[in-house]
């Protein structure tokens, strides 16, 4: 039987109406005392101490790092504890998804967990914190849950009740301002045999300017601006995408824009949301399932399911090391789970479940959250057989010259075909830059249109 382990905060609401009360002054002050952490995740340990207490997770650079550097592993000393493979899984079965459960089913000769000591590493700026206590007693729900008031920079829930204060927990999660990065995606064969793509993303947060305030974020409406740039192969290369995202999504729902190199033009591209093909995903995932969830949650009802003890992919800095060529990550089947650390966490479980009067590929999906940064590490898609389709991994690792928890790498397996997507492949590129600042215009429709004539 699966351990399931429900706070008081969600014991008697697993529902997924929407509610907008705001928490007390009181509680909201319990926020880095001795019961909860600054982001409202349960400072103790687990009752055998498998999982230990946060203490702050990670607060200075390791010796010798330096910003724009691959950031080295602090637990590089670590040793596997127990490796869970296809013939032992039913050991750990309580400790594990159904998705992993189905991993270990579709490929049993590939994929395994190597587990290691539990690391809660998670850590944020400071301004960080204070705007999460702040957030706590003003943040509310507006328009049915597919908006927000009342927070900025940090998250707007930190005591969540319901589904969609959990999923606007995981969008608006800190991840610095602005950061520039330069990435590969691959869809590998059965064989393993691929071709990069290699992806430009420029992102820039409004929420979480410094001295952002609610009430400038409810005047402008934006959430963040988003700029990706396909740079290679040459077949694909200058095409480019435009997102204006939105706190208040009834109110005006996401903008977006193409450019496609061949016609020249600049095109509004209101598809560009939902369960759209992904950028030259080969049609492995969704536009919505970028980052593990992105966008308008109002084709769902969410249901918080209480919180778990699971094994998943934490403090993934062999994965995200710059002495690892793509080819040593990209393999038949999966990824090589031997550059992969899992660790027990507790997470969120959260289900979203297709409304009747909606249409995704996905009926169903199952998200796992991690309770120390809302950073999603684990989903599973159902299509409209109710049958599991697909699988999504992420692979966060400590940001720790910012500070955030952020994922390094993301994948999707799809079952059915045997085929997966990898995406955030960063080993031989530049390192994500945190300090990059962009200018009023770098985010329009004549700036795209500009890329395409350099």
């Amino acid at each position: 039987m699966n351990k399931w382990l429900l706070t008081s905060a969600v014991a008697s609401v697993l529902f997924s109406g929407v509610a907008t009360a705001k928490v007390s002054a009181e509680k909201a002050a319990e926020l880095g005392g001795d019961v909860y952490t600054p982001m409202g995740s349960e400072r103790s340990a687990n009752a055998d101490g498998s999982i230990p207490e946060w203490t702050g997770g990670i607060q200075e650079v390791p010796p010798g790092y330096e910003v724009g550097d691959h950031h080295p592993d602090p637990f590089a000393d670590d040793k596997v504890l127990f490796t869970i493979t296809a013939s032992n899984y039913k050991d750990y079965e309580e400790y594990l998804t159904p998705g992993q459960v189905a991993l270990f089913k579709t490929y049993p000769e590939n994929y395994k967990m190597n587990v290691y000591t539990t690391r809660r590493s998670a850590s944020f700026p400071q301004h960080v914190y204070d705007a999460i206590k702040a957030n706590a007693s003003r943040a509310e729900l507006i328009q049915g849950g597919n908006g927000i008031s009342g927070a900025s920079i940090g998250v707007p829930f930190p005591f969540p009740e319901n589904g969609l204060q959990l999923i606007w927990n995981s969008l608006t999660r800190y991840r610095g301002v602005s950061v520039e990065r330069e990435v590969g995606q691959a869809m590998p064969l059965a064989d393993g045999d691929y071709v990069l793509v290699k992806l430009k993303d420029e992102l820039h947060h409004i929420y979480n300017e410094p001295n952002m305030t609610p009430e400038k974020l409810a005047e402008g409406n934006v959430l963040f601006l988003f700029r990706q740039i396909v740079e290679a192969p040459a077949r694909l290369a200058g095409t480019a995408l435009l997102v204006h995202e939105t706190m208040d999504q009834v109110k005006e729902p996401r903008k977006a824009w193409t450019y496609n190199p061949g016609q020249r033009r600049v095109r509004r591209a209101p598809n560009v949301a939902y369960d759209a093909p992904g950028t030259a995903s080969d049609g492995l995932r969704t536009t919505d399932d970028f980052d593990m969830f992105n966008g308008a949650p109002d084709r769902y009802n969410w249901t918080i399911k209480g919180k778990k003890e699971v094994y998943i992919p934490y403090n993934n800095y062999k994965l995200h090391s710059d002495e690892v060529e793509y080819d040593e990550i990209i393999k038949p089947g999966v990824i090589n789970q031997e550059l992969v650390r899992y660790e027990k966490h507790r997470v969120w479980v959260l289900e979203a479940n297709l409304k009747e009067d909606t249409r995704h590929q996905y009926k169903k999906r199952v998200f796992y959250i991690d309770e120390d940064s809302y950073q999603i590490v684990a989903e599973e898609m159902y299509d409209e057989r109710d049958e599991l389709w697909r699988v999504a991994m992420a692979y966060p690792i400590n940001y720790y010259d910012v500070p955030t928890l952020w994922s390094t790498l993301e994948t999707y397996y799809d079952l059915p075909s045997g085929r997966y997507l990898v995406i955030g492949l960063d080993n031989q590129e530049d390192m994500y830059n945190f300090e990059v600042e962009f200018n009023a215009s770098h985010f329009t429709p004549s700036a795209l249109r500009r890329i395409g004539r350099r």
